[in-house]
């Protein structure tokens, strides 16, 4: 059991393989530091807030309390975005990151891990983003990827809607031309 570890994704949305990472992190933990990433973009690879975020992982995360939600800003500048991200998160055991860029950045000054290293085998899902984002644009099937609490969440505000109105074309475009909008 760690002390304090700490993660930033984009989580947008919360997706049954985050939900296994962000549950994995508060059983491996006594204190958890969960960064939303690119808090500061609104847009094709970021079609939800920062509070919209926040809400989608505090449901999945129901019942727990050790955990913090911390906005991360996109500064476009890794050096800048890595100290911004050790005045935000403080001391750690260890940072966990599956993204190789990430990876480099942050081994200056935390240890790293990657995420599989912490979520029992049996409730590892290979699954991302950027697949999650295509179902919706399509509006069909991605409520199955994504836990119950979720899915209504995102059903109720309409959320969904929103997404296909402001960036379907975009992300099925994406998609066609081969892009990844990655996790």
């Amino acid at each position: 059991m760690y002390t304090a570890i700490g993660m930033v994704a984009r989580w947008k949305p919360v997706h049954l393989g985050h939900a296994a990472v962000l549950n994995a992190l508060c059983a491996s933990a006594v204190h958890v530091r969960i960064g939303i990433g690119s808090a500061n973009r609104y847009n094709v690879r970021n079609p939800f807030s920062v509070e919209e975020t926040r809400t989608m992982i505090d449901l999945v995360l129901n019942g727990r309390t050790n955990y913090d939600i911390i906005a991360v800003d996109d500064l476009d500048d890794g050096p800048r975005w890595r100290e911004q991200v050790q005045a935000l998160f403080g001391p750690l055991d260890v940072f966990v990151s599956d993204n190789p860029y990430v990876t480099t950045l942050m081994s200056a000054v935390y240890d790293v891990i990657r995420p599989v290293l912490l979520v029992p085998p049996e409730q590892r899902m290979r699954l991302d983003g950027t697949t999650v984002r295509q179902a919706m644009a399509r509006g069909e099937g991605w409520q199955s990827l994504v836990p119950p609490p979720v899915a209504s969440y995102i059903q109720t505000r309409r959320l969904d809607q929103r997404f296909r109105r402001e960036f379907g074309l975009a992300t099925l475009g994406l998609a066609v031309d081969g892009d990844s909008l990655d996790n």
